[in-house]
């Protein structure tokens, strides 16, 4: 996942969570720009411990794993849980 698919990804789970693009900013502490511009595809580069904040206010976390490893049980829960929405 890249940094735009990610944008995309803190906006639908911020629309879920009924949080304003302003709260979620005030909670994360950063700008309402910069949040702004992750969520519309705009921003090339975002710093990991602001990124952290945002994803740690909408109660997403970071997961690591080898790349074009496959799948993890967690994934599979992951995506059905995001398809049922």
């Amino acid at each position: 996942m890249d940094l735009q698919e990610l944008g995309l990804l803190i906006r639908k789970e911020r629309q879920s969570a009924g949080l304003s693009m302003q709260t979620l900013a005030e909670m994360a502490g950063v700008d309402r720009t910069t949040l702004s511009r992750l969520e519309n595809q705009r921003l090339p580069e975002m710093g990991f411990a602001k990124l952290a904040r945002v994803m740690g206010v909408l109660e997403l976390e970071f997961s690591v794993r080898p790349c074009g490893g496959l799948p993890t049980l967690n994934d599979f829960r992951r995506e059905r849980l995001r398809g049922d929405e």
